[in-house]
């Protein structure tokens, strides 16, 4: 059990290693090793998510949990069961263990019962990294059956930990593209793959291939590893009531490029089998614009009047769009300007177009 005084320590070498760690993967991996010196588990996951759908857009997920991964995703999305991490977002249950949730009868949970015990891990702590209103990523810890249960005091220190790491993800998701970063259309254009219902790969074009090599290099794993954002579309989609349509999504940010967006579709083959439509895209301005909002700080008005800009709407359009005055319109237009860092409507089009492709209407 480690004392209040190496919790402080270890929270200061947390606080460095987000000031001066630029690479999120990295910083997630040096994370882990930091937390297993306060709180000791037996593995561990570490995974980025879409603060929009709260699917995956990447994880560190050391070798030990790499197996049942899938199996994990499958109750998350497909069965009822305690803490899961949506349930935990809309709660706002910072950190929950299974032993708490349960009442000392982790068997009760049908992620211990048939992935975990198998495996031979014992309690699970989970923790979602919520900054403000947005969730950044999930922090998930395992102990083997033959060690103790999580304690509240290790669940309170991560708990304090969560603004900390959670600003960090946040940091790293909303990394916008630099000015003068470029892209070519035909290199980072629209892919297509198609999953079986249990995942494997069954066909893909090109473009999406190259997309599925890059997600692989971002989060480091073997050509043979489906990326996890794709497992999470695919596993959501899957399981979908019907009248969503079987389609889920997630907003990524690569280490190059723009945004990319992945999409998950629900088919029916001709012998009655599910198939998973993957579609791969440079992110639309609608994907785009609730990023550039966070990132730049834009009030929920400002971003109304940033998607009338875009579809190019006057001032005096914009006011009667949104019963205000047209003194108000331009009051609103120069903060968007002064965050942005842009002095006018048309450099602020020239500037979304150069930057993130987004061109007005």
């Amino acid at each position: 059990m480690n004392t209040h005084k190496q919790f402080i320590l270890i929270k200061k070498q947390i606080v460095k290693l987000g000031m001066i760690t630029d690479s999120s993967h990295n910083y997630r991996t040096s994370l882990l090793s930091l937390l297993r010196e306060a709180v000791p588990f037996d593995a561990a996951c570490c995974t980025h998510v879409d603060p929009q759908t709260l699917l995956s857009t990447g994880a560190v997920t050391e070798d030990n949990v790499e197996s049942i991964h899938p199996h994990l995703f499958q109750i998350e999305y497909g069965e009822d069961d305690v803490n899961t991490y949506e349930q935990m977002v809309h709660s706002k249950l910072l950190v929950a263990t299974i032993y708490e949730a349960t009442k000392q009868k982790p068997e009760r949970s049908a992620r211990y019962q048939k992935v975990l015990s198998p495996a031979g891990f014992g309690d699970e702590l989970r923790a979602v990294l919520i900054l403000g209103e947005s969730c950044w990523g999930y922090l998930t810890l395992y102990r083997n059956a033959d060690q103790s249960e999580f304690l509240q005091e290790e669940c309170d220190w991560i708990t304090s930990l969560i603004p900390l790491i959670a600003a960090r993800m946040r940091a790293f998701s909303l990394e916008l593209p630099e000015r003068d970063e470029t892209w070519l259309e035909d290199h980072y254009g629209s892919g297509i793959a198609v999953l079986s219902d249990d995942l494997a790969l069954l066909s893909s074009n090109p473009t999406a291939d190259r997309w599925l090599g890059k997600l692989r290099s971002l989060e480091m794993i073997d050509v043979h590893v489906l990326p996890r954002p794709i497992r999470a579309v695919s596993t959501q989609a899957l399981n979908s009531p019907s009248e969503s349509m079987g389609i889920a999504k997630a907003c990524i940010r690569m280490t190059e490029g723009p945004y990319l967006v992945v999409r998950a579709s629900l088919l029916k083959a001709s012998n009655g089998q599910n198939q998973i439509a993957i579609s791969f895209e440079p992110a639309r301005p609608a994907d785009m614009l609730p990023i550039i909002a966070e990132a730049y700080g834009l009030t929920e008005r400002e971003l109304q009047l940033l998607q009338g800009v875009i579809r190019g709407l006057s001032t005096k359009e914009l006011a009667s769009a949104l019963h205000i005055s047209a003194y108000t319109v331009q009051d609103h237009l120069k903060s968007i300007f002064s965050k942005a860092n842009v002095s006018s409507r048309r450099e602020l089009i020239w500037y979304l177009h150069s930057r993130y492709n987004i061109a007005q209407a």
